[in-house]
C-alpha cells in the first residue's frame, strides 16, 4: 500500500526563499559549483611547503603563507616555504611535511624523512569541478547542504513550498482539550499529535474543528479541509453505523486507491483523492493514527514537498526479553531502544488507546506477520519514533 502512496501523481509549487531559511526545505533545482574546490591546491596541515626531490634533507626557510594569502615566489631547489592549514601551496613545493616531523635550525629547517608527492596537499578541484552538480532537486535541506549551498554563494535558491495540511477530527466522543470530559468523552489528542507529525515532515498544519457523527456537518468540513494540499481525517473510517467519513467523501466524488491495510494498529486506512486533493481516513484510536501517518500519510506529504522519495526510519535491534504475537498482520507495537541502539524492549500495552504507553516508547517494534515468535537477543526490526 505504501508504494501506492509513493505512485500517486503528488506535484508541489515552487518558491524562492533566502539560504538563511533554507533549512527543513526541499530543493527544486539542480545546484552547481559555481569554480573549482578548492579553487587552489591548498595545504591539508600545518607545516612546510617542500619540493620531493629534496626530501630527506635540510632546506633554507625563504617565507611563510597563512591561509587567506598567496605566495607570490617559488619554492626552488633546497628551499622551503612554511605554510599553515587552509593556505595555496607555492609554486614549486609538491608536498607539505607536517610541523610535528620538523626540527628546526635558524634559517633552515631538517626533515629526517623522504616525501611523497602530493603529500598533505588538496589539489585544485579534487572535490569538485567548476559546473559540476553538488546538489540534486528533490533533497532535503540539512546543515551540510546549507553549506554547500553558501560554498557556492547561493543566497537565494527555488524550493518546493510546504503543503499546507488539514487536519479533521471527527466523534461526537471527542472534545476540546481544554474541556472537563465527562466519562463517556475523550480530549482531541489526535489533532495535537497529527499536527506535530506534519511539522515534524516538513508541512504547515490546519486544525478544524471536530466533526460530529453527521453528515451535513462532517461534509462541510471535509470540503473545507479539501482546499489544502492535503487532508487528515481521523476516526470515522471503521465499519460501525456512525462511521460516516467515506459516505461523505464518495458523496463528494472522491476516487478511493485502498480502505484497508493488513498492520496493527490501523487496519482501517482510507487514501484517496477528492477535488484535486489527496486525503487520509486514519483510524481515530490515537496509536493508530500516529502510526499510519508514519507509514503512509507522511509519505504523501513528502511527495508534496518535492522530495525525491522517502524512507521509513527502520533497523534491527536486539530484544531484551521473549517476545511473541498472533501472526496474520505486521503489528506496530510501542517499544523502548536503547541510547545506542542496538537493543529493544517492547512496553506492555492495553490496546490503540494506550497513549502512555505510546508516550513513553521512543519507537515502534515492528513484528512480521509471518512469524509467531522471538527469544531475548534475537534481532527484530524497529520503526523509530
Amino acid at each position: 500500500m505504501l508504494e501506492r502512496v509513493r505512485a500517486a501523481r503528488l506535484i508541489p509549487p515552487v518558491e524562492e526563499i533566502p539560504l538563511e531559511a533554507a533549512a527543513g526545505r526541499v530543493l527544486a533545482e539542480e545546484v552547481v559549483a559555481d569554480r573549482d574546490y578548492p579553487p587552489v591546491a591548498r595545504s591539508l596541515r600545518d607545516g612546510f611547503a617542500v619540493r620531493t626531490a629534496d626530501m630527506p634533507g635540510r632546506v633554507r626557510l625563504i617565507g611563510e603563507v597563512r591561509a587567506g594569502q598567496t605566495y607570490t615566489g617559488e619554492v626552488r631547489a633546497g628551499e622551503a616555504v612554511e605554510i599553515m592549514t587552509g593556505a595555496s601551496a607555492p609554486a614549486g613545493a609538491d608536498a607539505v611535511v607536517m610541523v610535528e616531523h620538523v626540527r628546526r635550525d635558524g634559517e633552515f629547517v631538517i626533515i629526517d624523512q623522504p616525501a611523497q608527492p602530493g603529500q598533505w596537499i588538496n589539489p585544485q578541484g579534487a572535490e569538485v569541478r567548476h559546473g559540476e552538480r553538488v546538489l540534486e532537486g528533490g533533497r532535503r535541506m540539512g546543515f551540510s547542504e546549507v553549506a554547500m549551498l553558501a560554498t557556492v554563494g547561493r543566497t537565494r535558491l527555488r524550493v518546493c513550498r510546504q503543503p499546507r495540511v488539514a487536519i479533521i477530527p471527527t466523534g461526537d466522543e471527542v472534545v476540546e482539550v481544554s474541556e472537563a470530559a465527562l466519562a463517556h468523552q475523550v480530549r482531541n489528542s489526535n489533532a495535537h499529535s497529527l499536527a506535530v507529525q506534519v511539522r515534524r515532515a516538513g508541512g504547515v498544519p490546519e486544525i478544524l474543528p471536530v466533526a460530529a457523527d453527521v453528515h451535513a456537518a462532517t461534509r462541510a468540513l471535509v470540503e473545507r479541509g479539501l482546499k489544502q494540499d492535503l487532508l487528515l481525517l481521523s476516526g470515522g473510517v471503521s465499519a460501525g453505523k456512525y462511521d460516516i467519513v467515506e459516505h461523505v467523501l464518495a458523496n463528494l466524488g472522491a476516487e478511493f486507491y485502498f480502505d484497508r491495510v493488513l498492520i496493527q494498529p490501523g487496519q482501517p486506512l482510507v487514501f484517496g483523492r477528492a477535488a484535486g486533493t489527496f486525503f487520509f481516513g486514519l483510524p481515530g484510536n490515537p496509536a493508530s493514527t500516529m502510526v499510519t501517518f508514519e507509514l503512509f500519510a507522511r509519505a504523501a506529504q513528502e511527495l508534496l514537498e518535492g522530495q525525491s522519495g522517502t524512507v521509513l526510519p527502520l533497523l534491527l535491534a536486539r530484544l531484551t526479553t521473549d517476545f511473541r504475537h498472533k501472526p496474520g498482520l505486521t503489528r506496530f507495537l510501542p517499544a523502548r531502544i536503547a541510547a545506542d541502539g542496538l537493543e529493544v524492549t517492547p512496553i506492555p500495552w492495553h490496546g490503540s488507546s494506550d497513549v502512555p504507553a505510546v508516550a513513553h516508547a521512543n519507537a515502534f517494534l515492528v513484528a512480521d506477520p509471518e512469524r509467531e515468535s522471538w527469544q531475548a537477543g534475537d534481532l527484530i526490526r524497529v520503526l523509530l519514533k
